[in-house]
């Protein structure tokens, strides 16, 4: 059929004469003068006896053998140098905190009817300490009051909007926008919330954006801003030490870090990225001057949890704090590991270890997509198509397994459960570094299924300093 929709028609002039028999057209790329094919094709030129090989970098494109080591010099695939604040698994966690092994690890549906009761037995009573009822922290912030008003958005848009608005209505609350400031997006994408950011701010000076994102990212919109410094660090935030990028170490700015659905394990890395590797400066690194006192952080007693909006205002006003503030929407939390993971001696205190971890891990699932039967004999999980990566094949679950034990009803309250517990452990973490950390809602249900925020301010005792 190709070959005879190829014969029925003719490459376009100048172009090469190879038929992509994919796209059902001939290529487009423009041949050298005196040949019939492109340079990625040019393995079929009759006259030409050189040979054509896959680039040993990247095996989606060709390079003629006899110029491989100049092309290997050259090639867009190559290890490029590593950028100053790139430190190796400088997030990562403790290494010994291996993840279950695959061999190990069950599928939900394949455990047995006591073996699901004995981990919803262990859920429950691991969670019996927590707040289960969420404070609702739904804002708004005048800089969006435009683009929500605007008819010309859609839905989808309008959604993104609200929840925007909320996380700056949220920083607006903790006196996290203002002057002298390095705001930290991870996990920026296109660089939406920090261009809201930048608005809300309007005038304040010595601020300074930083987006996070380890993916090439088109139709971004920090570029179009030239008030403040935008800079982008194309880097996974496991390898991030903001300790080195060179506008922190100019500026000694503190460090707000903020970020719009930080998905599953991200979130974990930003928390240690911030609290650890940043926050642990010494004063000389910090302010040039003599080594001196380090923060002191009580972690034997726990830190008694005030209202944030509270202490914010006076730990930023009174004290230098090197992280003046975290708020994270959180997201897939499915996707989170067990080896990064900042809550795992939260989960030790309650007698929880590796194999529940990735057994609530997937449940969390049941919380955000539901089951509905596509025949009688299959099923599948819907999924939330908003901004976040597809579900993994492993958190899939026959809901034939659990017909009978659990309602559609009792699932989702199952899941949320799970949710909760991981992100208390995030809590902990914090509080026990000297952060009141809170979890709330900041929007509804209806605008998106992944509707809890993550906030941190400097608990104002932690930032009293004592003699090192």
């Amino acid at each position: 059929m190709a070959e005879k929709l190829a014969a029925s028609v003719s490459p376009q002039l100048e172009r090469c004469a190879y038929f992509v028999e994919r796209k059902r057209r001939f290529c487009k790329m423009v041949p050298a003068r005196g040949k019939r094919f492109c340079g990625e094709h040019g393995a079929l030129e009759e006259e030409n006896n050189r040979k054509r090989i896959q680039c040993p970098l990247d095996s989606k494109h060709t390079v003629y053998e006899d110029q491989l080591q100049k092309h290997l010099r050259k090639c867009n695939s190559r290890e490029k140098p590593k950028p100053v604040y790139f430190a190796r698994d400088i997030n990562a966690g403790l290494k010994e905190a291996t993840g279950l092994p695959e061999e190990k690890q069950v599928p939900i549906f394949a455990l047995s009817k006591e073996e699901l009761e004995d981990l919803i037995r262990k859920l429950r009573k691991a969670s019996n300490d927590i707040k289960s009822v969420l404070k609702d922290q739904t804002c708004s912030h005048q800089a969006l009051q435009e683009a929500l008003n605007d008819p010309k958005n859609g839905d989808a848009a309008f959604k993104h909007l609200k929840q925007q608005a909320s996380i700056l209505g949220n920083m607006e609350r903790l006196n996290l926008l203002g002057p002298r400031r390095c705001f930290v997006e991870f996990g920026a994408g296109r660089g939406k919330l920090s261009h809201w950011v930048d608005i809300a701010l309007q005038d304040a000076k010595d601020v300074h954006f930083l987006l996070v994102e380890r993916a090439t990212t088109r139709f971004k919109v920090d570029g179009k801003h030239r008030k403040n410094g935008f800079e982008r660090l194309q880097v996974d935030i496991q390898h991030l030490c903001l300790n080195k990028v060179p506008v922190l170490v100019k500026e000694k700015l503190p460090a707000v870090g903020i970020g719009k659905h930080v998905c599953g394990s991200a979130t974990d890395l930003a928390l240690r990225c911030l609290v650890e590797t940043y926050a642990n400066l010494s004063d000389d690194d910090r302010r040039g001057g003599p080594e001196a006192k380090r923060l002191k952080i009580e972690r034997t007693s726990r830190i008694p949890t005030n209202s944030p909006s509270e202490t914010c205002s006076d730990s930023v006003a009174e004290n230098w704090s090197p992280v003046a503030g975290i708020v994270i929407a959180l997201c897939c939390h499915h996707r989170c590991d067990w080896k990064h993971y900042v809550g795992r001696e939260f989960f030790t205190t309650v007698g929880l270890g590796v194999t529940e971890f990735n057994y609530f891990k997937r449940m969390t699932s049941w919380a955000t997509c539901g089951m509905r039967e596509r025949s009688p004999l299959t099923s599948t999980i819907e999924t939330e198509s908003e901004e976040h990566e597809p579900h993994d094949r492993s958190v899939e679950c026959s809901s034939d397994s659990l017909q009978g034990l659990l309602t559609t009803e009792e699932r989702k309250q199952i899941g949320r459960l799970c949710k909760l517990l991981l992100d208390h452990g995030r809590i902990e973490y914090l509080q026990q570094r000297g952060y009141d950390a809170v979890l709330q809602y900041y929007t509804d249900l209806d605008v998106s299924l992944e509707n809890v925020l993550l906030t941190a301010v400097p608990h104002q005792s932690s930032l009293s300093h004592s003699d090192s």
